[in-house]
């Protein structure tokens, strides 16, 4: 019986990892939590990323609520962003009691359509507090077109950089470009832990300080509590030696999603298939995703033939059951195709080649036998 494609392996990427040296320093150092191994995380992804503070979290969720309280959004407050993105931007508007505001997506690259957040930004009796521009599957959105809105109409603009960790433009890493980036290291993402983990960087000190502050109880100094809406995120030294060990490693690793990428798009063009926009450096391929209005036939023969895929994401934000009463009159419909069209093919690093050509023959199989 020929062995199943996963969709991921853990196994697999973390080929020639010693994750017990990580965890022997730790254990030799007896500090546990906000010691020397969080602390050279935090000086050497702030430099990868090419600013000038990080400070890191217990997971991406963290990272996007406390940037958002960072730059003032609450209650009473709109913030900026799109709603094909697994609502977990949305998630964090919400913990911090501001509303959503949803605009549809670029066509080509599915992430912030530049002209939709204009018009919205043109039209708005009140602006958002905050835009939050999702570089989505791995894809720089327009990201220099949409920083130019936010500072011409005064808006903190935050990046959500959970799945683009190394992506860049004209030499410039995604994470840089707004006042301030958000980062997971869940353990699927491009810099993956080995648990949960999140980080934002920045360039501004007010911002960087005061999510540090934010991240351990609104403490000024310990045991004095100065900012309100503080709690408990805070990346322990285990997961931080772990990221300390991969981060030389992302680069190479990124170059392997983006080979594997650029094998699909080459292999896969000519079918009735929207392929990615781009396999270039602006794309790290956390996700391979392509769009077919056959998707779930194309599913079901792909996980007949033992190749497993996911969708990402199958509901709007806007449609998710908890908050679809807010937006009953939303129409995003470039979001709402995607949704209904998008699928995740296999893509990680050290994904045998053998795998791969299993997967492009069974795609071409599918729309052969049409």
């Amino acid at each position: 019986m020929t062995d199943r494609v996963p969709f991921f392996s853990t196994q697999a990427i973390h080929q020639g990892f010693d994750a017990q040296a990580a965890f022997a320093r730790v254990l030799k150092s007896h500090w546990y939590v906000l010691g020397d191994e969080v602390k050279a995380f935090e000086r050497d992804f702030a430099a990868y990323c090419g600013v000038d503070y990080c400070v890191s979290l217990a997971n991406g969720t963290d990272a996007l609520e406390l940037a958002l309280r960072a730059v003032g959004a609450g209650p009473g407050s709109t913030v900026m962003v799109v709603a094909n993105a697994g609502f977990y931007s949305s998630t964090a508007v919400h913990l911090v009691g501001a509303q959503p505001i949803y605009g549809d997506v670029d066509a080509a690259s599915l992430t912030m359509c530049p002209k939709a957040l204009a018009k919205a930004l043109s039209q708005a009796l009140v602006l958002p507090q905050a835009i939050i521009a999702t570089h989505l599957y791995g894809q720089l959105a327009a990201i220099d077109e949409i920083s130019a809105l936010a500072r011409q109409y005064g808006i903190a603009l935050i990046e959500d950089c959970a799945q683009s960790h190394g992506a860049q433009l004209d030499g410039q890493r995604c994470g840089s470009f707004g006042d301030i980036a958000c980062f997971s290291f869940y353990p699927t993402k491009n810099l993956g832990a080995l648990g949960d983990g999140g980080a934002v960087v920045t360039n501004s000190l007010t911002l960087a300080a005061t999510v540090r502050s934010l991240r351990q109880y609104g403490w000024s100094s310990k045991y004095r509590n100065d900012l309100p809406m503080g709690r408990n995120s805070r990346l322990d030294e285990l997961q931080a030696a772990v990221l300390n060990d991969k981060l030389p490693q992302l680069d190479a690793a990124n170059a392997q999603r983006r080979a594997i990428a650029q094998f699909y798009s080459a292999e896969l063009g000519g079918l009735p298939l929207t392929l990615p926009m781009s396999t270039g450096d602006d794309f790290v391929a956390h996700l391979y995703v392509m769009r077919t209005e056959q998707r779930d036939a194309l599913r079901a023969r792909l996980d007949a033939q033992g190749i497993a895929t996911d969708v990402h994401y199958p509901v709007a934000d806007h449609q998710q059951k908890a908050y679809a009463h807010h937006h009953a009159q939303v129409s995003l419909p470039v979001t709402e195709a995607a949704c209904a069209t998008a699928l995740t093919l296999p893509c990680y690093p050290n994904m045998p080649q053998a795998d791969q050509k299993r997967v492009v023959q069974a795609v071409r199989g599918f729309f052969a036998a049409q």
